[in-house]
């Protein structure tokens, strides 16, 4: 198998995968929602317990630290780092600055469309006794979780695309730091735990659309993104032909024993 028949499956193989996810995350999401709707709004199981816990272990280190986390999910700072995973994509001039546009553009149409989510469902937020610091809106989806969500997929994306080394120890740190963003919420009293939940699951949907799109409808430049920086290694089909070819080069001849 070729070098670009090899890229071409894999890009279809990641186009499937993006789909699937995309169907799974949905359907996920839209029945949370419409049980929440078919509950006025009502807490869930495990909302009361989570938001009783937070609230009762809120040291002041821990809450200067969930403070400072949770201020990192929202503002600037989320479409600085999601210009920077756009940047970080292309691999020429062009395709850099048309890849911080197209990420931008991923972040402001997710935050459009879970506005109009949120205005749908108007689900109250716990009550503001129990808040450790500002918020204002409707509660689901929660928005700072997917706003973090959304950059740290975006981010995950540029890092499996082009660093060569320390790769999983940059998924990992990304990863924990979205996440910490959505529990901060829940600690510091301003969503219940199914309104990170949404967020989480609306964030997979819109990423997984947005790659099925890409690798879907601009196969080009899902090309560039994609395409490996180092040589790929052979394939076990071309291991198990490599293993049975006859060897070009003869065997060498071994001398007779010559008597002392």
């Amino acid at each position: 198998m070729s070098a670009a028949r090899r890229i071409a499956s894999s890009r279809e193989d990641a186009t499937d995968l993006a789909g699937s996810t995309a169907v799974g995350s949905a359907v996920a999401f839209v029945l949370l929602t419409l049980v929440l709707i078919g509950r006025d709004g009502a807490a869930l199981f495990g909302d009361e317990n989570l938001a009783s816990w937070s609230v009762g272990h809120r040291p002041d280190v821990a809450l200067a630290l969930a403070r400072g986390v949770t201020y990192t999910g929202t503002g600037i700072v989320p479409y600085a780092l999601v210009a920077i995973a756009g940047l970080a994509l292309g691999r020429t001039a062009r395709r850099r600055i048309l890849s911080a546009v197209g990420c931008l553009v991923c972040l402001a149409a997710a935050q459009a469309v879970r506005h109009g989510v949120m205005s749908l469902v108007a689900r109250p937020r716990p009550a503001t006794a129990d808040w450790a610091t500002h918020a204002s809106g409707w509660s689901f989806p929660s928005g700072h979780t997917t706003t973090s969500a959304v950059t740290g997929g975006l981010l995950i994306l540029a890092v499996l695309a082009r660093a060569s080394r320390g790769r999983k120890s940059l998924v990992l740190v990304i990863g924990c730091w979205a996440a910490l963003v959505g529990l901060s919420r829940v600690y510091l009293g301003v969503h219940w735990f199914s309104d990170v939940l949404g967020g989480w699951l609306f964030s997979l949907c819109w990423l997984s659309l947005c790659t099925y799109a890409v690798a879907r409808f601009a196969p080009r430049a899902c090309s560039a993104i994609s395409a490996p920086r180092l040589r790929p290694g052979p394939t076990t089909e071309e291991r198990r032909h490599e293993s049975h070819a006859p060897s070009d080069v003869p065997p060498r001849e071994i001398p007779p024993h010559s008597a002392p």
